[in-house]
């Protein structure tokens, strides 16, 4: 993979540059993020190369405040002739916008002032040869693992590298580079007339850590095979059972509600909902931003304020909001260091393992996948399309699709029965599978 980018002492050189002309330029405060990328990605499809690309970009933003003024311009050029321009074009936009009291740079004792080593880059020196060659492995073992799987969709490798260095008039100036390489595989299967399709994916930032590529493929083929023979089911209403990488969707679904700019706007079903029990007693969910190598770790955030370890829910009851600086001025209260988001958010596991919560759910559906956007912010109403598995006495008997399940995101919460030790890492949101005491499912 091509890797000659930047070093990061000329990136940070650049942020200081474009620091110190916006000052001159009449900004009383001003900060500067420039980011560089690399990537490649090779996507085979029944043995064939389909797609084959590079990936190499890089850009500057910069915002500037004249006073309660705020101009924001980037560039995707990194010569200083462009970055010099584009400090100009933000603080002649701050000019002509309105006051607002509580734009700013974050309170200087936010800023993060030991930036850690989290252990986030582990470049893989891949060609486009040698990917290729991993990609029909994992392929061809999806083809070669069931005779009922008779097409795909193809095989991807790819790996990525980040170099990020962000600057700010109050003195901070930070960065790091990261990795993160992945391996999937879509394939199709048929019995009879029916045909579906499944996949599996690995991704890490170190790319030692991935799945055998032939697993991968092996994997993806399991679970097309199983779902064919899907039927329908009456409507009713039954327990269901979210598989960990569509749980983490339902921890997604939360962090929208809590996010500081859904709150000041009132636009939220978890308005003011700082201190109340959200969950039962046993739910908690942890933010571990430090952790080495961890796919949600950063040492500062968005605005260069430290992140640090916190109970965001603690046996139930929810402790506060996701907040960035501008979100916790409008609410009267300090920045979580999550601009940007949040970073590494840790659902603590149960005693269950999957074939445990089967038997404690004895009857009920389990979602394997979801489809449409049919979740709204404001209400909490959840109804989005889904395929699975029908459980009977804590036993899968068969595959189902074309169903919708519906219900409001306040009650899923409050009826949560178990959280899995099926722990699956593969994102920032880590967490076992979530048994929802009753939803509505309609079908037939």
């Amino acid at each position: 993979m091509p890797s000659s980018a930047p070093a990061h002492a000329d990136l940070a050189a650049l942020v200081e540059r474009a620091l110190v002309a916006a000052r001159a330029g009449g900004a009383t405060a001003a900060d500067v993020g420039i980011g560089v990328d690399t990537g490649l990605s090779v996507t085979v499809r029944l043995g064939e190369v389909e797609t084959l690309e590079y990936q190499r970009d890089r850009g500057m933003g910069i915002t500037a405040y004249v006073g309660g003024r705020k101009g924001a311009a980037s560039t995707g050029d990194l010569s200083w002739p462009a970055i010099a321009a584009a400090v100009a074009k933000a603080i002649s936009i701050a000019r002509f916008t309105a006051e607002d009291e509580c734009a700013g740079l974050p309170e200087p004792n936010t800023l993060a002032r030991d930036v850690q080593d989290l252990d986030l880059c582990h470049p893989w020196d891949l060609e486009a040869d040698a990917a290729i060659e991993l990609a029909r492995r994992c392929e061809a073992a999806a083809l070669g693992a069931d005779p009922r799987i008779t097409n795909s969709e193809g095989a991807t490798v790819a790996t990525h590298r980040a170099h990020r260095v962000y600057g700010n008039t109050l003195g901070f100036l930070g960065g790091y580079p990261s990795t993160y390489s992945s391996v999937s595989c879509v394939v199709m299967g048929q019995a009879g007339d029916q045909q579906e399709r499944d996949y599996w994916y690995t991704a890490a930032r170190d790319w030692r850590a991935l799945e055998d590529v032939e697993g991968v493929g092996r994997r993806a083929a399991e679970r097309t095979a199983r779902r064919l023979g899907a039927t329908r089911l009456a409507t009713m209403r039954a327990p269901v059972l979210f598989v960990p990488e569509l749980a983490r969707g339902l921890i997604g679904n939360l962090i929208g509600a809590i996010r500081g700019g859904a709150q000041y706007r009132r636009s939220s079903f978890l308005l003011d909902s700082a201190g109340q029990q959200l969950f039962p007693a046993f739910f908690g969910i942890s933010e571990r931003p430090h952790l080495p190598g961890a796919l949600g770790s950063a040492p500062f955030d968005a605005e260069g304020c430290a992140t640090h370890d916190r109970e965001l829910v603690a046996a139930g009851v929810l402790d506060g909001y996701v907040l960035n600086t501008y979100s916790a001025r409008k609410l009267g209260l300090a920045t979580t260091g999550n601009a940007g988001g949040a970073h590494n958010l840790i659902v603590h596991p149960g005693e269950d393992d999957f074939d445990g919560l089967l038997r404690r759910m004895r009857r009920g559906l389990v979602v394997t996948e979801l489809m449409g956007q049919g979740v709204n912010g404001v209400t909490g109403d959840y109804s989005r399309g889904a395929t699975g598995f029908w459980v009977e006495d804590g036993e899968i008997r068969h595959p189902v699709h074309e169903i919708t399940i519906a219900g409001n995101l306040k009650d899923m919460y409050r009826h949560l029965v178990a959280v899995g030790r099926d722990v699956d890492a593969r994102g920032s949101v880590v967490t076992g599978s979530l048994l929802i005491e009753e939803m509505t499912i309609a079908g037939e």
